[in-house]
C-alpha cells in the first residue's frame, strides 16, 4: 500500500532526469541549473526551487570516467586493429576525443545527479518542513 502523503506531491524520476540532462531545473524544466561550468544555482531563477541542497560531489566525475572509458577503450582497439595507425597519431586523436567527450558529458551527468536527488527528495529536497 502506498503512503498517501507521498502520492500527494509525486516527483516522477524520468522527466526530472531528462531536465537535469538538459541542464535545466528539475522542477520546472525552464530555469538554468548551472551558473558556471559545474556550480549549481542556489535557487531556480524561474520557479524559485531551492537547489543548494544538492550533494553531487564526486559522483558525476566517476560516472563520466566510467562512461568515457567504456566508449573510448573499445574505439581505440577497433581503430588500431582496422587501420594500424602510427601510435602517436592514435594517441593524439583519442586524447582529444577523450577530453572532449568528458567535458561534454560532465555537466549533463551532474545535472542528472541533481535531478535524481530532487526527484527522490534526498539531502533536503522537499523533506520535512
Amino acid at each position: 500500500m502506498t503512503d498517501p502523503a507521498q502520492s500527494i506531491d509525486e516527483r516522477p524520476i524520468g522527466p526530472a532526469l531528462l531536465r537535469g540532462w538538459r541542464r535545466r531545473c528539475p522542477n520546472c524544466g525552464t530555469g538554468p541549473l548551472l551558473r558556471s561550468y559545474l556550480k549549481v544555482h542556489d535557487t531556480c531563477a524561474v520557479c524559485g526551487e531551492e537547489m543548494h541542497h544538492q550533494r553531487a560531489d564526486d559522483g558525476p566525475a566517476y560516472i563520466t570516467i566510467l562512461v568515457v572509458g567504456h566508449i573510448v577503450g573499445p574505439a581505440v582497439l577497433w581503430a588500431f586493429v582496422k587501420w594500424r595507425p602510427d601510435p602517436l597519431v592514435l594517441t593524439a586523436v583519442f586524447s582529444v576525443a577523450t577530453v572532449a567527450l568528458s567535458l561534454w558529458l560532465l555537466q549533463r551527468i551532474k545535472g542528472a545527479f541533481v535531478a535524481l536527488q530532487w526527484s527522490r527528495r534526498m539531502h533536503g529536497f522537499g523533506g520535512r518542513a
